[in-house]
């Protein structure tokens, strides 16, 4: 069974950082291509930031660029976001995503609130 199950999220002050990580269990998350995407309140949700399957490339939305970076642990099957030099813009709920035999999987989603 796939299963996506985030944790990390938090209070922080503006300009701070926090790390999320996103456990993968049921499949071998290195094979697939792993996004955050993230829900501000009465916002949809927006693709944050991308690690391809092949090669380990990776994108990101223009407002995390340069702040934001997604990593992977192959060992731990685990998918990270580091986060930099945090917005109050950057509030919103955090999620993990992948498609698994052609089924979109998400996490729960991880708080992130941003405000001193």
């Amino acid at each position: 069974q796939v299963q996506l199950v985030e944790s990390g999220g938090g209070l922080v002050q503006p300009g701070g950082s926090l790390r999320l990580s996103c456990a993968a269990s049921g499949f071998t998350s290195s094979s697939y291509t792993m996004s955050w995407y993230r829900q501000a309140p009465g916002k949809e949700r927006e693709l944050v930031a991308s690690i391809f399957s092949r090669g380990g490339s990776t994108d990101y939305a223009d407002s995390v660029k340069g702040r934001f970076t997604i990593s992977r642990d192959n060992a731990r099957n685990t998918l990270y976001l580091q986060m930099n030099s945090l917005k109050p813009e950057d509030t919103a709920v955090y999620y993990c995503k992948t498609v698994v035999a052609f089924r979109p999987q998400w996490g729960q989603g991880t708080q992130v609130t941003v405000s001193s």
